[in-house]
């Protein structure tokens, strides 16, 4: 799951790792108020207003912007606040801003005009060698992109075995190409790595890592993406959802099923992964496009399989809903009985439901569904399951 950066940051906090002073607000009078606030714990009349949206390239598309003064602060949050931020990593139509976040300003010159130095430093999973990677270089900021892309050999990486975690020597080893080799840096580090592997994160990325005027280390910016299958350990993670999250896949998290909700106009529930790939295949080969990746799983009751018909039937872009279960676990009988809830329930199935169910109790779940009285067409084969979805996509 995505965090707002000023959610990662309260993470960063947690891990006694030092950011920037900073509030996060809803309205322009309440930027107003943080920005006195920040003003009273640390004397800085300047002040940062930045969108909160989980996506990057926020400062070029005016979604980060310097105040001088507590009217700029108003201004600026009012014409951030409620609009679409475009970037590079948005759709099209761009990502609402429902929050700012008001920090203090920490690009100060020195006593003798030092000037602040960024750094780019982020922790991931390296799926492949089954292993954390530490990404860092030299050159951070706004254009770390177009460094990876043009000056690779500024890029440094280092792996991490995650049975041992990070070593001594590989601090060292961080410190010294970055030119950091001060003790703070290294307590940096350990603290970044233990916050990381503690709040079971996937991704934590600091663009830019600050060391500031007078030498201190800072995370300006944080980006945090938290393991969802973690959180029975932290159950005070509850709060975090994202506001950016699709409705349909918070309702369906909430519901204990595997939802991803797509953009095509065939809705699809299946048991098991590789059989919800291989339908969404028969579905694209059939002229249609899946709407969603759904999985009940293997320990799924007819509940469940009632809240998952529900949730496809809320989609407004589904033209037809195939459910294709091959009983083991799931026996066919439970599925089958899922529909009949949803039907007693007031199910208003406005658009065509194609069944294939083959496995435990097939037999029993077709006559079922033979008794309910809905308009459900039912499938041995793929091959007729890809027939039937033309046939009806070609109608609606």
């Amino acid at each position: 799951m995505n965090l707002y950066e000023y959610q990662g940051k309260n993470i960063f906090c947690s891990s006694r790792i030092r950011t920037p002073v900073g509030i996060v607000v809803e309205t322009p009078e309440q930027a107003v108020i943080a920005a006195e606030k920040i003003y009273k714990n640390t004397f800085s009349n300047i002040w940062v207003v930045k969108a909160q949206i989980y996506a990057g390239g926020r400062s070029k598309a005016g979604g980060v912007k310097i105040a001088k003064s507590l009217e700029e602060i108003s201004k600026i949050s009012a014409e951030i606040l409620g609009t679409y931020l475009i970037t590079i990593q948005t759709s099209k139509k761009g990502n609402l801003v429902r929050k700012v976040l008001i920090e203090q300003y920490v690009y100060f010159l020195g006593e003798e005009d030092e000037i602040p130095k960024e750094y780019y430093l982020s922790i991931l999973i390296d799926r492949s060698k089954g292993k954390t990677v530490i990404i860092y270089s030299l050159k951070g900021g706004i254009d770390i992109e177009e460094v990876a892309k043009n000056e690779q050999e500024k890029i440094f990486v280092e792996e991490i075995d995650p049975l041992f975690g990070i070593q001594k020597f590989q601090i060292r080893k961080i410190a010294f190409n970055l030119a950091l080799e001060s003790k703070q840096f290294k307590d940096f580090i350990t603290s970044l790595y233990k916050a990381y592997k503690y709040s079971d994160a996937s991704l934590v990325e600091i663009n830019p890592l600050l060391k500031t005027s007078n030498n201190k280390i800072m995370a300006v910016d944080a980006k945090v993406a938290l393991d969802a299958n973690a959180f029975y350990r932290h159950m005070n993670y509850s709060y975090l959802h994202n506001l950016e999250e699709d409705p349909l896949e918070v309702v369906a998290n909430d519901s204990g099923l595997n939802f991803v909700k797509l953009y095509g106009n065939v809705g699809c529930m299946v048991n098991g992964a590789g059989l919800a790939m291989a339908t969404m295949d028969i579905i694209k080969f059939s002229g249609g496009n899946p709407a969603n990746f759904l999985d009940i799983g293997g320990t799924a009751d007819s509940k469940r399989v009632e809240k998952a018909i529900r949730l496809l039937i809320k989609d407004e872009n589904v033209s037809a809903i195939f459910i294709n279960i091959f009983g083991g676990i799931v026996r066919c009988d439970l599925v089958a009985e899922g529909i009949l809830l949803a039907y007693q329930g007031g199910l208003n199935l406005h658009v065509p439901l194609i069944v294939r169910l083959h496995g435990t109790n097939y037999k029993k779940a077709k006559k079922i569904l033979d008794e309910i009285g809905l308009k459900v067409i039912t499938v041995v084969t793929l091959k007729q399951a890809a027939e039937k979805i033309n046939e009806v996509l070609s109608l609606s």
